[in-house]
């Protein structure tokens, strides 16, 4: 059902896309806006990982630095089929973890100081298998398309706003675009709210997969079903300092807390995932 869901959502971002190119600069308007997005998101993708590691001071450990770390992140990802992807320690008190990379051969898991003092061995196998299932949805590269869809309508929107502005309105353009000063300037407002909203509706139902797919690899839905009632609680007394641009890779949302941003989360409410989980039978 969520792969349904998220292929629907990819494909209303791209029908909203084609309208608004097609209303404001026809095909042509489309297809500059998809390029220059898409040029854009590629440098994200194929460095992510690299960036986000940097901004959280993420450093890497091996097996001899944390054993049981890391011989946890190998045993999962052998039980989930996944290569061993590279581990890192985030040197903060929030418990949090994310999983980033642009392959499963490039993969990365992430994991606070945090969290790995207040969950149990089964919550933190829960978290872990969550992550490593990001990783074999290939997410990060499904996040990628919809970022490059959404900035492509935030483009168009910002052409329409100048033209606005500027008195382009009263010029039809050769392939269709129509509409004057009030159409343009209600795109220029509406379709970048729209593409966040159906651009974290995606990222929402990725994490639900995600959750399933933890409890599959782990064979401990109550495991993670406990460790986000317990990050949930955490994250909300001890703030995290994170950018709002990554906070759809944590498993919990680091922003927690701050209204504005929950109008807009990229995460679905934790109760609602923790029903589901509990709802799951142990493997």
């Amino acid at each position: 059902m969520n792969t349904l869901r998220t292929t629907v959502l990819l494909g209303a971002l791209t029908g909203l896309l084609m309208l608004i190119g097609g209303y404001f600069g026809g095909k042509n308007g489309v297809v500059m806006a998809f390029f220059f997005a898409m040029i854009m998101n590629f440098g994200s993708y194929w460095f992510s990982d690299k960036l986000v590691l940097r901004m959280y001071n993420a450093q890497e450990v091996t097996e001899s630095q944390a054993p049981e770390l890391y011989g946890m992140v190998r045993n999962l990802a052998l039980r989930g089929g996944l290569p061993m992807p590279r581990v890192y320690v985030i040197p903060q008190e929030t418990p949090n973890a994310f999983a980033t990379g642009r392959n499963e051969e490039h993969a990365v898991v992430a994991v606070t100081e945090g969290i790995l003092r207040i969950l149990s061995r089964d919550e933190l196998e829960g978290v872990i298998a969550h992550e490593l299932t990001h990783i074999k949805n290939k997410d990060m590269l499904i996040g990628s398309i919809a970022a490059t869809l959404a900035g492509a309508i935030v483009m168009l929107a910002n052409m329409a706003q100048w033209a606005a502005m500027f008195g382009g309105a009263g010029r039809d353009s050769e392939e269709g675009g129509h509409g004057g000063v009030i159409g343009l300037v209600l795109m220029a407002i509406l379709a970048p709210i729209a593409a966040t909203v159906i651009q974290m509706a995606i990222s929402r139902s990725r994490e639900f997969m995600a959750d399933a797919g933890g409890a599959a690899i782990s064979g401990k839905p109550m495991g993670l079903a406990g460790a986000l009632e317990k990050l949930q609680r955490a994250s909300q007394a001890i703030p995290m300092d994170a950018n709002p641009s990554t906070a759809h890779m944590f498993i919990v949302n680091p922003l927690t807390g701050r209204s504005l941003m929950a109008l807009f989360s990229t995460h679905p409410p934790i109760e609602e995932r923790i029903a589901r989980l509990r709802s799951m039978r142990p493997a």
